[in-house]
């Protein structure tokens, strides 16, 4: 007879494993990181919705990718970092997971819909009112949400029905996918095949799309007369390029390849650079080279200067 089979309903996160002192400074720089990320992605997204030079398609997708920057971080950090414990149930775990990987897998569909904006706008800029109309960006944007729910399906229902009986111990400090199926006491060639398939078709697949999308995008700046109007037509892309490269880098890094390997430790600070970094830099990246945005941030400042200034006169006047 075979032994009595431990159900497991909760794990424990090790995070980073260091000195008590190095976790303290770590806990410190991912909460200002944490709260930056917060603020700066909160005020792109208000700033969107209320100023009209800024309702167009490129910043509506902004907006958005600025809600979902917020939203994956929350995900992480809120549930796990801040935790005295470090313990998170069975059930919390798999949604933690199933969330972040559908949220992150939607950032990615939403950055090849950037980059086809953006191949309208400088190839077709004529046509690019009527193409990139407010229904065509609501379908956009749902098709992304669909299209990230449809890839994470399969590897989220399969990572969901394995047997774990222990240990409990995640090597992460969030419940990453390559950490939770190796503490599966099963065979998840499987899970780990459904996982591969569906993280190099989403992100090989995006970059293709959103490679072609610059490809004529460069093809186009360069037919320009002008190197004043090749620099202008190639600004609007920069902070584009930039947001894509630090993405893929990392997330192909992580998760395209067949066989893991025993990379954990590097894999956790390559996915820092996705979970928190990143979201922190995305304002500052969309807003210190965008002019609109700059503007809009100025008056947005000057008028609650002018609104404290106007609340003081009136006290002093009572």
């Amino acid at each position: 007879m075979g032994g009595t089979q431990i159900i497991i309903i909760e794990f424990i996160l090790l995070g980073f494993q260091n000195e008590k002192e190095v976790e303290i400074l770590l806990f410190s720089a991912f909460l200002l990181m944490y709260m930056t990320s917060l603020i700066g992605n909160t005020m792109i997204i208000l700033l969107v919705c209320g100023d009209y030079r800024l309702h167009s398609p490129m910043y509506f997708f902004v907006a958005n990718l600025s809600f979902l920057e917020v939203a994956i971080t929350s995900t992480v950090m809120l549930a796990n970092t801040f935790s005295v414990t470090k313990a998170i149930s069975f059930v919390g775990c798999l949604t933690q997971s199933f969330f972040y990987f559908l949220l992150g897998s939607t950032e990615f569909f939403i950055l090849a819909v950037m980059s086809f904006d953006r191949y309208i706008a400088i190839c077709n800029p004529l046509r690019y009112a009527i193409i990139m109309n407010k229904q065509t960006c609501v379908l956009l944007l749902l098709g992304s949400y669909m299209g990230a729910f449809l890839s994470i399906l399969a590897p989220s229902i399969l990572t969901g029905s394995l047997p774990f009986c222990g240990p409990n111990i995640i090597n992460h400090f969030f419940c990453d996918s390559g950490p939770v199926l190796k503490l599966v006491c099963a065979d998840i060639s499987l899970a780990e095949l459904a996982d591969f398939i569906s993280s190099a078709v989403l992100l090989l697949g995006s970059l293709l799309l959103t490679g072609v999308s610059y490809m004529y995008i460069i093809i186009t700046i360069l037919k320009i007369p002008s190197v004043q109007g090749r620099q202008k037509a190639f600004s609007t892309c920069v902070s584009h390029i930039t947001v894509v490269t630090l993405y893929y880098g990392s997330s192909i890094f992580i998760y395209v390849r067949p066989k893991k390997g025993n990379v954990l430790d590097v894999n956790k600070f390559a996915t820092v650079l996705n979970t928190i970094v990143t979201p922190m830099l995305n304002p500052f990246i969309y807003s210190l080279r965008n002019e609109k945005v700059k503007e809009s941030l100025r008056d947005a400042f000057n008028e609650c200067i002018g609104m404290v200034a106007n609340s003081r006169s009136l006290r002093s006047e009572k």
